[in-house]
């Protein structure tokens, strides 16, 4: 049996993107694949991700957490899901700032006057071609030569890219429903320039301030929020010009505040939680029966 297996859970949301958080600080054990994947199925405990709390690391955080994707596969950075961390934190001991590790880093997080309302600092976004990273180098990011469709008339091109913690294109468009992102995403996600693959973002700039973003999540799949993603497209944005440093995003599932910090080049994403259920890990929810 899973070492899993009764462990208490919560499942919370962030503008809709599904969150699984599992504190195992007290008895630390190692999530595989396997198990994350067999957890996120239909019949089971389904999630976009699952934030895997272990003891901290390092100094003044409040754990060090790992990050799983519905596939089982891992991620640098989710801030719809450290908003959700961050807010159960606080409920237990009542702090307003918050820190926590990732394997991106440390990602400090404040309690907002507005309930169940959190910013998170995503940190600095890097623009290199080997930082995304790309398989093929291009000096310039804001738009690379990248395309789906005929040459001489692309469904989609000259995507933005950026490091968000993941790897993040967006491609600007009029409409983001005008788009079969559900057929484009996977191929776009898995295409050999992006070697860990990428996030896909489909991008309207509606106004200097406000931006529509609509995202195939990499190793999830279509999703009502994808918080690095609406950072990524917001600083796109800005370094294009398209629009300023501070905007809002609006997502399938709500929207985020983005301030793209000219002191120090720091991402603040403001936005909500909201708790949903708890309960123990039923030992059927860990094994995949089609895998057996």
């Amino acid at each position: 049996m899973s070492a899993l297996a009764n462990r208490h859970f919560v499942k919370m949301n962030g503008l809709g993107n599904e969150i699984v958080v599992l504190d195992l600080r007290a008895h630390p054990v190692a999530v595989s694949a396997e198990e994350a994947k067999a957890l996120a199925r239909p019949a089971a405990l389904p999630f976009d991700q699952l934030m895997v709390l272990y003891p901290p690391k390092s100094a003044n955080t409040r754990a060090f957490v790992r990050i799983y994707n519905s596939d089982g596969s891992e991620a640098g950075a989710c801030g719809n899901g450290m908003r959700c961390v961050a807010a159960l934190e606080a409920k237990e001991n009542g702090a307003k700032e918050i820190a926590f590790e990732t394997v991106s880093g440390i990602i400090p997080c404040k309690i907002e006057e507005k309930p169940n309302t959190i910013t998170v600092d995503m940190g600095a976004p890097r623009f290199a071609w080997n930082e995304i990273p790309l398989s093929e180098e291009f000096r310039d990011t804001r738009a690379i030569e990248l395309q789906i469709g005929p040459i001489d008339k692309p469904v989609l091109h000259s995507p933005s890219v950026v490091n968000i913690g993941n790897p993040h294109a967006i491609f600007w468009v009029d409409d983001v429903e005008a788009y079969d992102l559900k057929r484009f995403g996977p191929m776009l996600e898995n295409h050999p320039i992006f070697p860990e693959r990428a996030n896909i973002s489909l991008a309207k700039v509606a106004s200097p301030g406000h931006i529509i973003v609509k995202t195939w999540e990499r190793g999830a799949g279509l999703t009502r929020a994808c918080g690095s993603a609406a950072c990524a497209a917001a600083v796109a944005a800005a370094r294009t010009k398209r629009t300023g440093r501070k905007v809002r995003v609006t997502l399938p599932g709500g929207d985020l505040l983005i301030d793209w910090r000219t002191s120090d080049d720091h991402i603040l994403m403001t936005g909500p939680v909201e708790t949903e259920f708890e309960g123990k890990l039923d030992p059927s929810m860990l094994i995949d029966r089609c895998m057996r």
